[in-house]
């Protein structure tokens, strides 16, 4: 009876402090969640994207890379830019085994723009649609991203990589790369959105929306007709760094987060509206009222984990070998059902290796019994130490182990062997201010999909007797009986 009192007594007292601090937590739940999503979540999830930016922009890079570095292309230019079909058919190809967009390449000494279909034009410094090119040919870096308008796609607009190409002796060629179409970009940004749960948009340095996500800034339109929006972007240019800011859009309150990309000369704009950030808060205030319900089974449910991890204790200690630390025969007996099921179905390979410590009751005479159980408990660590975590192994018995290995065949069985065994025989065990050296001997048997485990052991066994009739520190492989 007095257990179900104090039940009761921690019911009553749960559920009135329940009650008295669910408002208060509420408003403090509230601000933390706001101090959240300004200090860390928005500035994590615009990392984040600018980070899957960086990464969609790598291919392409190395692509472009790889075309300014292959000979091909630069003896073709150095040749003098013959048959024109040659350098169209090499652009098509890059294209479609790279599933670019685009591909092309600028000769600077003809002036040439070609591209998959044959030569497109040619450039000039008194064209407005070329200046792209006379700004990268001057360029220090190896390469630039441009976003900028396709003339050869319906004067679509397009990610550009534009990479430097030198002759053998780095004399400036022309520029090669390959370009990105918007639209693919647009569904990263949808992904983005979709994947973070916040409004995702990039705006160039005029205030034009680029790239949305977002339904209330659709791509095209201007910053400058919003505001509150216009306000804060003109702060967050003047800052430079990635900051967030707060603004207020129809009856809502917005929370946002500014950085500038220089691979497109954007600002990324990672959006949340506070109300809906803290929808659940609301809830969890009506929730918290009707805690002290459900507080009785909460009791009940932690007595339950409670006598849980006693009994968990109480089974490790009836598995485990309480002198080495390792699982001993019980445990081999709990685990082994569920390695032969999985061999059964992978209808792979399991290996048994026994091993028992050679000449162990001299040991135990010359050392006492102390001196034995180091000796055991040190032979232990040197077995883990040479296996992995994935390998059972178990005390069987006295001063004999057993090692068992999923999807392991004959050849890597006897190396593992090998390596316990010679790992033990080289390890210099320290005792009482005396170096024992001690030697092991091995018996390895491999069991198929359908192989009775009693048998592999038996198998296993026979090995083991056969290497200790053999002389000692030795594995020997059980006979296979087919």
């Amino acid at each position: 009876m007095g257990r179900y009192r104090l039940i009761l007594l921690i019911t009553v007292i749960l559920a009135i402090g329940v009650m008295a601090t669910s408002y208060i937590s509420y408003r403090v739940s509230r601000a933390s969640i706001h101090d959240a999503i300004v200090e860390s979540m928005l500035p994590l999830t615009s990392d984040n994207i600018y980070s899957e930016i960086q990464k969609d922009l790598i291919r392409p890079v190395f692509i472009s890379s790889m075309m300014a570095s292959d000979t091909f292309l630069r003896d073709w230019v150095l040749e003098g830019e013959q048959n024109h079909d040659r350098i169209s058919r090499y652009l098509w190809e890059v294209q479609n085994r790279y599933g670019a967009f685009v591909s092309f390449f600028v000769s600077d000494r003809s002036r040439n723009y070609y591209y998959n279909r044959g030569l497109l034009k040619q450039v000039s410094p008194d064209v407005e649609d070329d200046a792209w090119y006379y700004r990268a040919r001057g360029m220090q870096a190896p390469y630039e991203i441009n976003v900028d308008r396709n003339t050869s796609h319906a004067d679509g607009l397009i990610i550009f990589i534009n990479y430097k190409v030198l002759d053998y002796d780095g004399s400036y060629l022309g520029l090669v790369g390959v370009g990105l179409a918007v639209d693919s970009v647009q569904k990263l940004v949808s992904h983005y959105q979709h994947k973070f749960k916040r409004d995702v948009y990039f705006i160039d340095a005029e205030g034009l929306v680029r790239l949305s996500g977002s339904r209330y800034h659709a791509t095209g339109s201007r910053i400058q007709d919003k505001p509150g929006l216009e306000q804060v972007f003109r702060q967050a240019r003047q800052q430079g760094a990635p900051a967030s800011f707060e603004y207020d859009r129809q009856d809502s309150r917005q929370l946002i987060n500014i950085r500038f990309i220089p691979e497109l000369n954007w600002y990324l704009c990672v959006e949340q509206n506070e109300s809906e950030a803290t929808r659940d808060i609301r809830h969890a205030l009506h929730a918290n009222l009707l805690l002290c319900l459900v507080v009785t089974a909460i009791v009940v449910a932690l007595v339950h984990v409670v006598l849980r991890r006693y009994q968990g204790k109480l089974e490790t200690m009836a598995t485990t070998d309480t002198l080495t630390g390792l699982p001993n025969r019980r445990a081999f007996d709990i685990v082994i059902d569920i390695f032969r099921n999985e061999n059964d179905r992978a209808r792979s390979n399991l290996a048994f290796i026994t091993l028992d410590i050679d000449h162990f009751k001299a040991i135990n005479d010359r050392l006492g019994h102390f001196g034995g159980d180091h000796v055991l408990v040190e032979t232990a660590r040197i077995l883990k130490s040479s296996t992995r975590a994935a390998d059972f192994i178990c005390r069987w018995g006295g001063e004999e182990f057993l090692l068992v290995v999923k999807d392991c065949d004959e050849h890597n069985a006897m190396l593992l062997a090998e390596k316990m065994r010679s790992a033990i025989e080289h390890e210099a065990i320290g005792y009482k201010g005396a170096q024992i050296r001690i030697t092991a001997s091995l018996g390895v048997a491999v069991a198929r999909a359908g192989d009775k485990v009693e048998a592999m052991l038996e198998r296993a066994d026979q090995a083991l007797y056969e290497a200790k009739r053999a002389g000692r520190n030795r594995a020997v492989l059980g006979a296979v009986d087919r």
